[in-house]
């Protein structure tokens, strides 16, 4: 949980001359249904639900991907879920930890920040505190590993790729949005490495991405925002790679327990959000040149 309460403001225009991907979960569902895709769904996500922004319990937030927005970065993204916004940008070092040397193989990590002014309330910044908090180490550890499973280090060579997370605003899901848009900042980073000719393919064996789900009032929600997460009985995060594997799941139990039946619906319902943000991802990165 963000600790936040939720934000409500109108989009903004970023006034820059950038390709931006929009996708709606109205239009991932016309994608769908023009390849054939199933449009099942269980009874209770297909339940009607009063949420903050007029969404089924089975509806993603409105997801936009903006990809090169720091154009000095080897690879960026901005990503907007919701009121959601969590720039991700790649960096390239020639270079690997010390324990790493003359092993022939790279390294990925993840740095993870919040602006001040990202919450409802200022948050000062960590570096005025001398150090980072749990949450924050917590956090671009579980970025770092989510992506580094997806990598063929040894093809990668000795070079780290450094993913740095900051949210400019928050509204629920900046971790899994974090993981989400690194995923394709990273991509683009490689990406670029192959048209250069330095590496033969990317060494991104397949995407990655991450989603919300949770209980609130007794009912399985997909991606909640702060509101819906300040409520749940039950809240959780799950990291998947684009075959349907599970990188991670963090699920907890704020209020009671809950059964292995609601676990299991819970996995189902985030397999059927993640397969719209895995699409999302695929488009933008075929728009963006991805080789």
């Amino acid at each position: 949980m963000s600790g936040r309460s939720c934000i409500r403001q109108p989009s903004y225009n970023e006034g820059m001359n950038l390709r931006s991907a929009l996708f709606s979960t109205h239009a991932l569902a016309a994608m769908d249904a023009a390849s054939g895709a199933s449009s099942h769904r269980t009874h209770a996500a297909a339940t009607v639900s009063l949420r903050p922004e007029g969404r089924a319990a089975d509806a993603l937030r409105q997801l936009r991907l903006t990809p090169g927005y720091v154009r000095t970065a080897e690879g960026s993204v901005l990503i907007e879920l919701g009121q959601t916004r969590v720039l991700c940008n790649a960096t390239i070092e020639n270079s690997v930890p010390g324990w790493l040397r003359n092993q022939g193989r790279g390294w990925v990590t993840a740095e993870y920040a919040m602006l001040p002014r990202a919450t409802v309330t200022r948050t000062p910044r960590e570096s005025e505190r001398g150090r980072i908090t749990g949450r924050t180490h917590e956090i671009q550890r579980l970025i770092g590993r989510s992506l580094r499973g997806a990598v063929d280090l040894k093809a990668l060579g000795e070079r780290t790729v450094i993913l740095d997370c900051d949210v400019l605003q928050a509204d629920g899901g900046t971790r899994t949005a974090a993981i989400t848009g690194a995923a394709v900042a990273l991509e683009l980073a490689l990406s670029a490495l192959v048209r250069s000719g330095t590496l033969p393919v990317s060494p991104l064996r397949q995407m990655v991405a991450a989603t919300s789900v949770g209980r609130v009032s007794g009912q399985p929600l997909l991606d909640l925002c702060y509101e819906e997460d300040a409520q749940a009985e039950v809240d959780m995060n799950v990291v998947m790679t684009e075959d349907g594997g599970l990188v991670e799941t963090q699920a907890t139990a704020e209020k009671g327990s809950y059964t292995r039946a609601e676990l299991q619906q819970l996995l189902d319902l985030a397999e059927k959000g993640l397969k719209e943000i895995f699409a999302a991802q695929r488009a933008l990165l075929a728009t963006a040149g991805r080789p």
